[in-house]
């Protein structure tokens, strides 16, 4: 099971650790030594490719849980790194390569939502042959 958790940044240490090559881009201090950078829609298509390549190799069950409210805590509506179209390039880029094996299931809550939660301990105990 895939839940794009956290699919909208990128972490480094303190502001004096990111590289370079990221100044301008949009950041925020999660703690003094944490700083995180929202992740652009061209990233996003990469990890989304990358993670259809290495689920298209499950030999069991696969699935894929989009929360279309958002991945992350800053990342719901209203918070410093929501960017809908930039999530969507994750899904698009996943729904693109995926084999038509793997189930993909959109969600109408956000990843921290009880709901989402729900959906997939769900799906992992029909997996386990302890639900229905």
């Amino acid at each position: 099971m895939i839940a794009p958790g956290a699919v909208d940044m990128v972490n480094f240490g303190p502001p004096s650790s990111v590289p370079d090559q990221f100044r301008g881009r949009q950041f925020y201090a999660h703690t003094p030594y944490t700083t995180l950078m929202r992740t652009s829609i061209s990233e996003n298509e990469s990890i989304g490719r990358l993670t259809a390549e290495r689920l298209s190799r499950a030999e069991g069950p696969a699935i894929v849980l989009w929360p279309t409210k958002g991945v992350s805590d800053y990342d719901r509506d209203g918070g410093i790194f929501r960017n809908a179209d930039a999530d969507r390039a994750w899904l698009d880029a996943v729904k693109n390569h995926l084999p038509p094996k793997v189930t993909i299931r959109e969600l109408n809550c956000h990843i921290n939502d009880p709901e989402f939660s729900e959906a997939a301990a769900t799906w992992i105990l029909k997996q386990l042959g302890q639900g229905d």
